[in-house]
This record gives structure tokens, C-alpha cells and sequence, in this order.
């Protein structure tokens, strides 16, 4: 049983999920225009219906099939949800002219979405250009402003709520606790532990992998494709896990990887195509045509070791949903990576796609791969592209630059490690301009590359700040990373966060 968002656009969408999950209860995203069929796929047992920047009063304002109020289920509105709601059960509302965004407090609440806060002084999040004026008949306001009388109402026979304010924002210090009621309302099995996941997900891959049925893995030596790896063989499916040394991948990974999951019985096949790689990417400087070179290879080199070591009927990969989300878009989300698996995938690719990962987020990963035994090491792991350095080297890819930042990264990594920063960031990460900078060595004047450094703290990699790493550190890191690679004259650290920036610089 799940809980389906509906998403008309709104940026914390995601974070309506993230909120569900930590609850123990499995949440979808749908765009807000899925139809019925597609939401019963899913056994729903409740809905939300998510914000987003509309307006009801728009003529092609977003709203969901009609057909789901006949499913009977629960339904909470937030935000654009709630008007919504409002507006289709005959009800009034108005445009403001003002928008109302940011901290407000609610003065009073009550009924069972608000249980154990009655009362009110409850600080949310609001943000919103239209009101509630007329609440349909039966229905009745539980929660309210000083400035807004209606920031939460309920229906007659208490199945639709809805908020005017974000309960999934960290800024609504009791969201949680809102979030928790509508579940509890709604009877949702807050079963959603990592033990009863991979439980789900060894069925699940039991029942699309029959007997007789070969498996294919992309493993890329990151957590998301080695923890399917061992799903794989749990599981007890006869695969194969092909592991293709680009030449762009991290100091040693290679090797760390081969040690890592062999011993635990993942039948691991190393293919070294780095001259291959290098020689399709030579005098590329756009980083998207990087990304189809990359792609396009990976493609061909698993076809060929398909055909050697094959047949395969499956091509597993360890997709995540952000990937899902991020590569091929959703209701109001645009496409931003095209070189994650789904989005750079040929239609005739050869294989079917096994993602049992696909709804899943990078901690949700880290969880079963400590459950499936993945060394420590691996599960901590920072999230490493698909094209590998190749799109940390701003502009052409060149052995000696892949040499320069390979060596600048370990020392990067290691450092952090040492100072025990690691473990508090999401991802860390050294860039390589095609800038040269003037500097000093002894009584000389040196021109060489100019290095950023960047690290971001974040829970899924949806979004992401920037990592306050100790200024001390960055220095050592910096006298160190110029003191051993004489091309870099020059280190920056980057201090941008995402949104506006994406976590790499390509």
C-alpha cells in the first residue's frame, strides 16, 4: 500500500516524499495529471495533492483526473492542493494580489489532522497568492492566522483535509506530527523499514527474473549499482556484473571495487576500455556531447561482453528515483541530468531494464546495502557521476588532466578522511578549469591551473548547501594540492549551493 502525491509543480514535492518515507510509509510521486488507472497501480491508500506555482483561476490550471474522488481514499491538499479541494467541492476562493510567503504562526487549530498540537502559536510556512473565502458546504476551518481565518479545513465525514502552509518544509517545525496524523486517519501500514524493503524488493526481483533468465548488471562501482549487486545474488538470480574501467574513474576505485564484491560472491567481470574511451572523447569540449560520447560507449561495450558472456535477458541498473525524477521529468520538473541511465538510454537497446532501485532515495540505499553486508567503505561512499571525471574537466579531456585531477581528488578525499569531514558531507568533489593563473614559486613566475574544490551537505541529493568546511582545513588542503601537482597554481572552493547550481560544475 502506498501514498500517492499528485505533483502540480511545487518545489518541495520531493520533500512531501522524504517526509512520508521517514514516517515508514511508502510514498509515489504522479504527475498531477496521472489518470486513475495509473494511480491504482500503485494501491493506494491515501492521496496528496501537492502545491505548485498555478492558479485555480488559470484556464489551464492543473487539477487531477475527477475520476479520484470516486476511489473514496483520503485525500490532503497542500497549498494549491487545498484550493483546489476548495474550489471543486463548491467552495470560493480569491486572488490576493499580494503573495504571502514565508513564517507565519497558526493562532488556533484543532480537529484530527492537528492532534497533540490543539491549540495553536504553531509556526508553518506559507506560501501562496490565492485565499480561501467560502468553505463548501459541511466543511469547517481547523486551523487559522491572524491574517488568514481559513489555513486548514476539513470535510464533513473527515476523509479530505487540507493546508494552506508547507507541512514537508523543515520551516513547519511540526509537519512531521501533521503528517503523521493524516496517516494515521487514512490507516496507512507504516511499514516501510529497510528489513520488510528488501524483503519487497528480493520478491519482486524474483518474480521478473524467472528460471532460466540471465542478468546483466551495469555495476559502476558506486553504492546504488554494488548494492544491487548483492540484491542480485540474495536474490538468488543467475547475473553477471560487468564493471567498465572508462578511464575516467577515481584513484584506485578499480581495484577497491573488485576487492569489495567478489568476496561476497557478486560474479564480477572488469573490462578495461580506457584507451577506447579516451580516443572517442579526444578534442571534446561541450559537456554534453561528453555525456552521449560516454553514453554511447557504455552502451557498446555492454553490448559486446553481452554477446561474449551472454545471452542476457535483463540489463540491471542501479537507478535511483531522483534520477528518475531529475533525467526524465515529472509534472512541473524539469529534465536537468541526460547522462543517468534513464535519460540517455537508446530505444534499442537489446535489453529489459531491471531497476528494482527506482523509487528508492540514496539513503534508502545506504540502509539495504548494510543490511546485504557492503563494506562500510562502499556504503559511505560519496555518489560519483556516470561519466566520471570526464565532466569535472572543464573543456578537453586529456591524459595529463586526468592525472592532474585524479591525483588533486585522492588528495581531496584523503584529507577530508583524515579530519573526519568526510562522513558529514553528501559529496566532495575537485574541478579542473582551463584556467591559468599567475602565481610565485621561489623567484619565478608560474602560470598554472586553477583547481576548484567543492562539498555539499544534503539528505538525497535533490538539494544541496554548501559544506562550511574549517577555513584551517581548506588551507592544508590547498598547500598540500600545490605543494604535489606543480600544474596547479591556484585552489578555489566553490560556495554555491543547489538550486541555483547543480552539485557538479558539467
Amino acid at each position: 500500500m502506498s501514498v500517492v502525491i499528485l505533483d502540480f509543480g511545487s518545489q518541495y514535492t520531493r520533500l512531501i516524499a522524504r517526509r512520508i518515507r521517514e514516517l515508514h510509509a511508502y510514498s509515489v510521486i504522479l504527475p498531477g495529471k496521472a489518470t486513475v488507472e495509473e494511480i491504482s497501480k500503485h494501491d493506494p491508500q491515501a492521496v496528496i495533492l501537492s502545491g505548485g506555482p498555478a492558479s485555480v483561476f488559470q484556464p489551464d490550471a492543473p487539477q487531477p483526473d475527477e475520476g479520484l474522488f470516486d476511489l473514496g481514499l483520503p485525500i490532503l491538499g497542500i497549498c494549491y492542493g487545498m484550493q483546489y479541494l476548495v474550489l471543486h467541492f463548491g467552495g470560493h476562493v480569491i486572488p490576493t494580489g499580494t503573495r504571502e510567503y514565508g513564517r507565519a504562526h497558526l493562532v488556533q487549530c484543532d480537529g484530527p489532522l492537528f492532534s497533540g498540537l490543539d491549540g495553536g502559536d504553531l509556526q508553518v510556512w506559507m506560501s501562496h497568492s490565492d485565499a480561501v473565502t467560502d468553505l463548501p458546504l459541511g466543511w469547517r476551518a481547523t486551523a487559522r492566522t491572524v491574517d488568514n481565518p481559513i489555513a486548514a479545513v476539513e470535510s464533513p465525514d473527515k476523509r479530505m483535509f487540507g493546508v494552506q502552509f508547507h507541512p514537508e518544509v523543515i520551516h513547519t517545525p511540526q509537519g512531521r506530527t501533521i503528517l503523521a496524523n493524516f496517516l494515521a486517519i487514512a490507516g496507512v501500514p507504516l511499514d516501510w523499514t529497510p528489513e520488510n524493503t528488501l524483503k519487497q524488493l528480493i520478491k519482486e526481483v524474483r518474480k521478473q527474473v524467472t528460471d532460466g533468465d540471465r542478468v546483466l548488471l551495469a555495476a559502476s562501482g558506486g553504492v546504488d549499482s554494488s548494492t544491487l549487486a548483492l540484491l542480485l545474488t540474495r536474490a538468488g538470480v543467475d547475473h553477471t556484473a560487468v564493471f567498465v574501467d572508462h578511464g575516467l574513474l577515481r584513484m584506485g576505485e578499480r581495484e577497491e571495487v573488485e576487492k569489495a564484491l567478489r568476496p561476497l560472491g557478486v560474479n564480477l567481470v572488469s573490462v578495461d576500455a580506457a584507451n577506447r574511451f579516451l580516443h572517442a572523447l579526444a578534442g571534446v569540449s561541450d559537456p554534453e556531447e561528453k555525456r552521449r560520447i560516454i553514453g554511447r560507449e557504455f552502451i557498446t561495450v555492454f553490448r559486446e561482453k553481452a554477446l561474449e558472456l551472454g545471452p542476457f535477458r535483463f540489463l540491471a541498473q542501479g537507478t535511483l528515483y531522483p534520477d528518475v525524477i531529475e533525467s526524465a521529468g515529472s509534472e512541473g520538473a524539469a529534465s536537468i541530468k541526460s547522462h543517468h541511465n534513464v535519460g540517455g538510454l537508446p530505444d534499442d537497446i537489446g535489453f529489459e531494464l531491471l531497476e528494482p532501485f527506482r523509487y528508492l532515495f540514496k539513503d534508502e540505499v545506504r540502509e539495504l546495502a548494510s543490511l546485504l553486508g557492503l563494506p562500510e567503505e562502499l556504503r559511505r561512499r560519496h555518489p560519483f557521476p556516470g561519466p566520471g571525471l570526464a565532466i569535472r574537466i572543464i573543456g578537453e579531456i586529456t591524459p595529463q588532466r586526468l592525472r592532474i585531477l585524479r591525483k588533486a581528488d585522492a588528495l581531496f578525499i584523503s584529507a577530508l578522511k583524515e579530519a573526519r569531514l568526510y562522513g558529514e558531507t553528501w559529496q566532495a568533489l575537485a574541478v579542473l578549469t582551463p584556467v591559468r593563473s599567475v602565481g610565485v614559486v621561489g623567484d619565478e613566475r608560474r602560470y598554472g591551473y586553477i583547481l576548484a574544490l567543492r562539498a555539499v551537505t544534503s539528505v538525497d541529493g535533490m538539494t544541496a548547501d554548501w559544506a562550511r568546511l574549517p577555513h584551517n582545513f581548506l588551507d592544508r588542503v590547498a598547500a598540500r594540492i600545490t605543494r604535489n601537482i606543480p600544474q596547479i597554481g591556484r585552489v578555489v572552493y566553490d560556495i554555491t549551493s543547489k538550486p541555483p547550481a547543480t552539485i557538479e560544475w558539467e
